[in-house]
């Protein structure tokens, strides 16, 4: 019997973390993509409002040829720092179709998850979470009707949101 599952378990490879957050990426390109086209949205502000009554602020920061860097975020401001919350910087990789969550701001900062010098794992094991966290959000905000139907450029002193660095 152990002889007929280990046969049957070797023909499907297996994925080591590195693939499964690639992995990850690309889904996140495609959820990303079925929402918004970042490529046709100049540097600036926009704003979606969609069936769930909350606007989504959406922060074109750098527009380059392979790459796009922008921010997802609520009109909700944490009351302890003032940051957007949640938020989520995301760098685009057109060529590769993949999208990286770089950092996130769900009620904490990053160094408070996992300390300023994390071991290579504990950063391993944050990027996993960050980026599953913005599949579900993507999910959501594509269940709740936003995308670029429903994007409006947004100036930027009217948002309320501070400038990014």
């Amino acid at each position: 019997m152990n002889a007929v599952l280990s046969r049957r378990h070797a023909r499907f490879p297996r994925l080591s973390r590195l693939g499964w957050l690639m992995g990850l990426y690309g889904e996140n390109h495609t959820k990303l993509a079925n929402l918004f086209d970042v490529r046709v949205l100049a540097c600036g502000h926009y704003v979606s409002m969609a069936g769930d009554g909350l606007e989504l602020h959406v922060e074109v920061m750098e527009q380059h040829r392979y790459t796009t860097e922008l921010r997802l975020s609520y009109a909700m401001l944490d009351p302890v720092t003032g940051e957007p919350d949640p938020s989520a910087h995301l760098r685009v990789y057109h060529d590769a179709r993949q999208v990286e969550v770089t950092h996130c701001y769900v009620g904490r900062r990053w160094q408070d998850v996992i300390g300023m010098n994390p071991p290579p794992d504990a950063v391993f094991g944050y990027r996993f979470r960050i980026n599953t966290f913005l599949g579900k959000w993507l999910d959501y905000l594509a269940l709740q009707g936003h995308g670029m139907a429903a994007v409006r450029e947004l100036h930027p002193l009217v948002s309320g949101l501070p400038e990014s660095a």
